[in-house]
């Protein structure tokens, strides 16, 4: 949770599940939440950094779910569904699908879908549900039972509210408007009208930044390859001089080629590093240029950097005592990924599993990755899946395997060592709350190493029903 200061006392300005259900709320004091949980750990606010995250995520939303997305206050968005829902099926799957997107970031939200972007305000913040959804005309309804506090309006106007006993949308609704507009003043009916759907509440739409791009139309239609390189040396140069003034690298380029039927060609490469090199780009995109068919030929030609980066200062491995500084990659790894494909090239990562197959990940050729653990031996290659072994003569329950048989052939087992438990993942997944795996490391008679496993301990039948499978071979 995170603090920050209210006149003179300390306040809670954001408060995560757990600590919500232990009594702290937004807006209490911090003496007063230490005194209800001990051992309370807070943050400082950073609204700044907030604001700028919610841009971010506002940017993204309007480039994959909505083109009309609006901050609507410094915790939340506005997404304008209307003609979009029915591309994620219904308007509950896409508000399950952007859940799911926010709880893999780390957050908590929670969506509403109204006719009225008031009545969608109300509902979120305060209907308690994960997702609310409310029929169009149904918002009166819907939002009566809910704290006047939810129509956005300021604390005096509460405060009166309060003192004349009105504590529901749903009372205020019921009075007359004359006595109303004298006691609280216009503000509040319009934010009841705007929540009722009688007025309008305009949005100011998020409108995400156009990636760079450099065009250029033809004069005569063009066919040949060595044409085609000439107008894309020259548009790289447009391109590169756009993003020097912006400050910016390409990640991702993007030639699209119109040609005269009509039809558009698409070549595209990405670097591994941000680069605004025109020749090192040029190098890559002519290694495309076979790809592209004209037929009748190209009247237009425009290279789009879709992904671009803020070009920053990289540090110079040098030895200063006179030694090679050490090459660098970025160029080659370019090179192959252009010519092989994006997943010919990649590195593998250690993750923190103990199952053998959520342990290892594949990362880009330049990203930092993490050793497995000396302490932990594994195969050189694992299989994915892995494969079932059959005809295996093997004493319950701790005891390796003598012999087994995978892909037509019978090994018969000289050494072994094991069993290694392990557990099933029962914090993520329920199915594995009782699985068990032992692992054994066995060599056949002819020198060759295996990683083989038992599902189950060899006893209890809930933990596996005792096949055994093949995972993995040792160099």
């Amino acid at each position: 949770m995170t603090i920050e200061r209210s006149g003179q006392r300390m306040v809670l300005t954001a408060v995560c599940p757990q600590a919500r259900a232990l009594g702290l709320h937004v807006g209490m004091a911090l003496t007063q939440a230490q005194a209800l949980v001990a051992g309370l750990q807070t943050q400082p606010a950073d609204p700044e950094a907030d604001a700028a995250f919610l841009a971010r995520l506002g940017v993204f939303a309007a480039q994959r779910w909505t083109p009309r997305a609006a901050i609507s206050d410094p915790s939340g968005l506005w997404l304008d569904l209307t003609g979009v829902s029915h591309l994620f099926g219904s308007e509950l799957r896409m508000c399950e699908r952007i859940l799911r997107f926010c709880k893999r970031l780390g957050f908590t939200a929670r969506i509403a879908v109204a006719g009225t972007t008031g009545a969608a305000h109300a509902l979120a913040r305060y209907s308690g549900k994960p997702i609310a959804l409310c029929a169009s005309g149904q918002e009166a309804q819907a939002i009566a039972a809910l704290p006047i506090a939810a129509l956005r309006i300021d604390e005096r106007a509460l405060a009166t509210a309060r003192r004349m006993g009105i504590e529901t949308i749903g009372e205020l609704v019921a009075m007359p408007r004359g006595p109303l507009a004298r006691r609280f003043g216009q503000s509040l009916l319009t934010r009841l009208d705007q929540a009722l759907g009688r007025a309008s509440e305009p949005i100011d739409p998020i409108l995400p930044e156009e990636p760079p791009e450099a065009l250029l139309r033809l004069l005569e239609p063009i066919s040949t390859p060595e044409v085609i390189d000439q107008v894309l040396r020259d548009l790289l140069a447009m391109l590169v001089a756009s993003l020097e003034e912006k400050g910016l690298a390409a990640r991702t380029l993007a030639l699209l080629c119109t040609r005269v039927d009509g039809g558009e060609q698409r070549i595209a490469i990405g670097t591994a590093r941000p680069s605004r090199d025109a020749a090192h780009l040029h190098r890559l995109l002519a290694m495309k240029i076979e790809q592209i068919e004209p037929g009748f030929g190209i009247e237009a030609m425009r290279l789009v950097a879709e992904r671009c980066e803020q070009l920053e200062p990289q540090p110079v491995a040098h030895d200063l005592s006179g030694g090679e500084a050490s090459p660098d990659l970025s160029h080659l790894i370019d090179r192959l990924t252009t010519r092989l494909g994006s997943r010919a090239l990649f590195r593998s990562s250690f993750v923190e599993s103990d199952v053998p197959e959520r342990s290892v990940r594949r990362i880009a050729p330049l990203e930092e990755g993490r050793d497995w653990p000396r302490n932990w031996p594994r195969p050189v290659r694992l299989l994915s899946p892995p494969e079932r072994i059959d005809k295996v003569l093997a004493e319950l329950p701790d005891q390796p395997p003598v012999r087994f048989s995978w892909r037509g052939r019978m090994h018969v087992v000289r050494k072994a060592d094991g069993p290694e438990r392990i557990h099933g993942e029962w914090w993520k997944r329920r199915g594995e709350a009782e699985a068990v795996r032992d692992y054994f490391q066995i060599e056949d008679e002819d020198g060759a190493r295996f990683w083989l496993f038992r599902r189950g301990d060899g006893v209890d039948p809930r933990t596996g029903d005792h096949s055994w499978w093949l995972h993995g071979a040792f160099g």
